[in-house]
Protein backbone atom coordinates (compact mmCIF):
# COMPACT_ATOMS: atom_id res chain seq x y z
CA UNK A 1 0.00 0.00 0.00
CA UNK A 2 1.22 3.00 -1.18
CA UNK A 3 -0.43 5.97 0.74
CA UNK A 4 -0.55 7.06 4.28
CA UNK A 5 -3.13 6.96 6.89
CA UNK A 6 -4.61 10.03 8.39
CA UNK A 7 -1.99 9.89 10.98
CA UNK A 8 0.81 10.25 9.12
CA UNK A 9 0.36 13.67 8.07
CA UNK A 10 1.36 16.82 9.26
CA UNK A 11 0.35 20.23 8.22
CA UNK A 12 3.40 21.47 5.67
CA UNK A 13 4.21 17.84 4.53
CA UNK A 14 5.23 17.63 0.65
CA UNK A 15 5.55 14.99 -1.89
CA UNK A 16 7.06 15.48 -5.32
CA UNK A 17 5.72 12.72 -7.28
CA UNK A 18 7.78 10.17 -9.30
CA UNK A 19 5.54 9.40 -12.05
CA UNK A 20 5.20 12.27 -15.23
CA UNK A 21 3.22 12.07 -18.14
CA UNK A 22 3.79 13.82 -21.40
CA UNK A 23 -0.14 14.57 -22.52
CA UNK A 24 -0.69 12.92 -25.96
CA UNK A 25 -3.54 13.81 -28.91
CA UNK A 26 -5.26 10.62 -28.02
CA UNK A 27 -5.38 11.64 -24.40
CA UNK A 28 -7.19 14.98 -25.23
CA UNK A 29 -9.44 13.24 -28.10
CA UNK A 30 -10.21 10.70 -26.11
CA UNK A 31 -10.78 12.49 -23.24
CA UNK A 32 -13.33 15.28 -24.66
CA UNK A 33 -15.51 12.39 -26.82
CA UNK A 34 -16.04 10.70 -23.65
CA UNK A 35 -17.06 13.15 -21.70
CA UNK A 36 -19.63 14.80 -24.64
CA UNK A 37 -17.04 18.45 -24.81
CA UNK A 38 -17.55 19.63 -28.33
CA UNK A 39 -15.15 22.41 -27.95
CA UNK A 40 -13.66 23.49 -30.85
CA UNK A 41 -10.36 24.59 -29.68
CA UNK A 42 -10.09 20.82 -27.95
CA UNK A 43 -10.80 18.85 -31.43
CA UNK A 44 -11.13 21.67 -34.24
CA UNK A 45 -7.17 22.40 -35.51
CA UNK A 46 -8.95 25.31 -38.03
CA UNK A 47 -10.38 26.80 -34.67
CA UNK A 48 -7.14 26.19 -32.67
CA UNK A 49 -4.86 27.93 -34.90
CA UNK A 50 -7.32 30.89 -35.32
CA UNK A 51 -7.48 31.08 -31.54
CA UNK A 52 -4.94 33.06 -29.31
CA UNK A 53 -2.84 30.04 -28.64
CA UNK A 54 -2.10 28.81 -32.26
CA UNK A 55 -2.87 25.15 -31.73
CA UNK A 56 -4.84 23.20 -29.85
CA UNK A 57 -5.43 23.46 -26.07
CA UNK A 58 -6.18 20.21 -23.84
CA UNK A 59 -9.56 19.96 -22.19
CA UNK A 60 -9.27 21.58 -18.94
CA UNK A 61 -10.86 18.57 -16.86
CA UNK A 62 -8.79 15.92 -18.63
CA UNK A 63 -5.61 18.52 -16.72
CA UNK A 64 -7.65 18.74 -13.70
CA UNK A 65 -8.48 14.62 -13.40
CA UNK A 66 -4.57 13.62 -14.47
CA UNK A 67 -3.49 15.98 -11.59
CA UNK A 68 -5.30 13.79 -9.06
CA UNK A 69 -4.55 10.74 -10.82
CA UNK A 70 -0.17 11.35 -10.73
CA UNK A 71 -1.09 12.04 -6.84
CA UNK A 72 -3.17 9.17 -5.98
CA UNK A 73 -0.20 6.67 -5.73
CA UNK A 74 1.50 8.42 -2.83
CA UNK A 75 -1.08 9.95 -0.69
CA UNK A 76 -4.42 7.99 -0.48
CA UNK A 77 -3.74 5.10 -2.38
CA UNK A 78 -4.96 2.03 -0.09
CA UNK A 79 -6.27 4.82 2.82
CA UNK A 80 -9.20 6.72 1.24
CA UNK A 81 -12.54 6.32 2.45
CA UNK A 82 -13.88 9.02 -0.08
CA UNK A 83 -12.77 12.40 -1.44
CA UNK A 84 -15.32 15.03 -0.01
CA UNK A 85 -14.32 17.59 -2.71
CA UNK A 86 -12.03 19.77 -4.44
CA UNK A 87 -11.86 23.38 -4.05
CA UNK A 88 -10.05 26.30 -5.38
CA UNK A 89 -9.50 25.11 -8.82
CA UNK A 90 -7.43 27.26 -11.26
CA UNK A 91 -5.83 26.68 -14.64
CA UNK A 92 -3.29 29.72 -14.36
CA UNK A 93 -1.62 28.43 -18.11
CA UNK A 94 -2.84 26.00 -20.85
CA UNK A 95 -1.86 22.75 -21.42
CA UNK A 96 -0.39 21.53 -25.09
CA UNK A 97 -0.40 18.42 -26.76
CA UNK A 98 2.87 17.05 -26.21
CA UNK A 99 3.69 18.81 -23.01
CA UNK A 100 5.09 16.57 -20.33
CA UNK A 101 3.03 17.12 -16.78
CA UNK A 102 4.85 16.87 -13.31
CA UNK A 103 3.23 16.70 -10.01
CA UNK A 104 3.25 17.56 -6.07
CA UNK A 105 1.29 18.06 -3.52
CA UNK A 106 1.09 19.84 0.31
CA UNK A 107 -1.08 18.77 3.29
CA UNK A 108 -2.50 22.36 3.89
CA UNK A 109 -4.91 21.18 7.12
CA UNK A 110 -5.85 18.47 9.39
CA UNK A 111 -8.83 17.53 10.89
CA UNK A 112 -10.04 14.58 12.90
CA UNK A 113 -13.50 13.54 12.39
CA UNK A 114 -16.87 14.01 14.50
CA UNK A 115 -18.43 11.18 12.64
CA UNK A 116 -15.86 8.92 11.93
CA UNK A 117 -13.59 7.99 14.59
CA UNK A 118 -11.68 5.94 12.80
CA UNK A 119 -11.40 8.19 10.09
CA UNK A 120 -9.78 11.72 9.64
CA UNK A 121 -9.95 14.70 7.13
CA UNK A 122 -6.49 15.58 4.84
CA UNK A 123 -6.55 18.58 3.09
CA UNK A 124 -4.02 18.54 -0.18
CA UNK A 125 -3.15 21.65 -2.17
CA UNK A 126 -2.36 19.99 -5.10
CA UNK A 127 -0.26 21.16 -8.32
CA UNK A 128 0.63 20.41 -11.98
CA UNK A 129 3.83 22.06 -13.77
CA UNK A 130 4.27 21.17 -17.01
CA UNK A 131 8.47 21.36 -18.30
CA UNK A 132 8.80 24.76 -18.61
CA UNK A 133 8.07 24.84 -14.82
CA UNK A 134 4.97 26.97 -15.58
CA UNK A 135 2.20 26.14 -13.13
CA UNK A 136 -0.92 24.65 -15.22
CA UNK A 137 -3.68 23.49 -12.86
CA UNK A 138 -4.07 23.54 -9.09
CA UNK A 139 -6.52 22.56 -6.63
CA UNK A 140 -7.22 22.04 -3.03
CA UNK A 141 -8.39 18.02 -2.35
CA UNK A 142 -10.13 16.65 0.90
CA UNK A 143 -9.72 13.32 1.54
CA UNK A 144 -11.21 10.94 4.35
CA UNK A 145 -8.69 8.85 5.15
CA UNK A 146 -8.79 5.93 7.62
CA UNK A 147 -7.03 6.04 11.02
CA UNK A 148 -3.99 3.53 11.41
CA UNK A 149 -5.33 0.76 12.49
CA UNK A 150 -4.30 0.18 16.56
CA UNK A 151 -2.28 -2.74 17.13
CA UNK A 152 -4.83 -4.50 19.08
CA UNK A 153 -6.76 -4.84 16.31
CA UNK A 154 -4.22 -5.30 13.79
Amino acid sequence: MAGRYYDDWTIGDTLVHEIRRTVTETDNLLFSTMTHNPQPLHLDVEAAKASEFGRILVNGTFTFALLIGLSVGDTTLGTLVANLGYDKLVHPNPVFIGDTMRASSAVTALRESRSRPESGLVTFRHDLHNQRDELVCQCLRTALLHRRPREDQA
